[in-house]
């Protein structure tokens, strides 16, 4: 299955548009390595992405030049999630997170 259609299927991300985007883009790697949206994946795959949220960052009271970002949001590390299985087709939403299992890294 290619990796934008495995984001997809697996609600990662929500359109496979934006799973092309973040290829595209050099966001995702597959077992440590910058993938394209056309990538073959197999079981046991490690994909490495962006967090899904967007990143919060705040402007200072005093001058609007002044940026800092929320404490624990922007230093934590891009999540990584190991392949488990790969579906045929579209999957309900249940089964969805039965397709990969999110990795803690150290």
């Amino acid at each position: 299955m290619r990796l934008d259609k495995f984001l997809q299927v697996s609600r990662l991300v929500k359109r496979r548009t934006i799973a092309n985007t973040l290829c595209s883009k050099g966001a995702v790697s597959v077992n440590g390595h910058v993938a394209k949206a056309g990538k073959m994946l197999s079981v046991g795959d490690v994909i490495r992405m962006p967090h899904p949220g967007p990143k919060i960052s705040c402007l200072s009271q005093k001058t609007s030049e002044s940026r800092f970002s929320v404490q624990g949001i922007e230093d934590t590390p891009e999540p990584e999630y190991e392949v488990v299985e790969l579906p045929t087709g579209n999957v309900s939403r249940a089964r969805a997170e039965t397709l990969y299992r999110q990795r803690v890294r150290s």
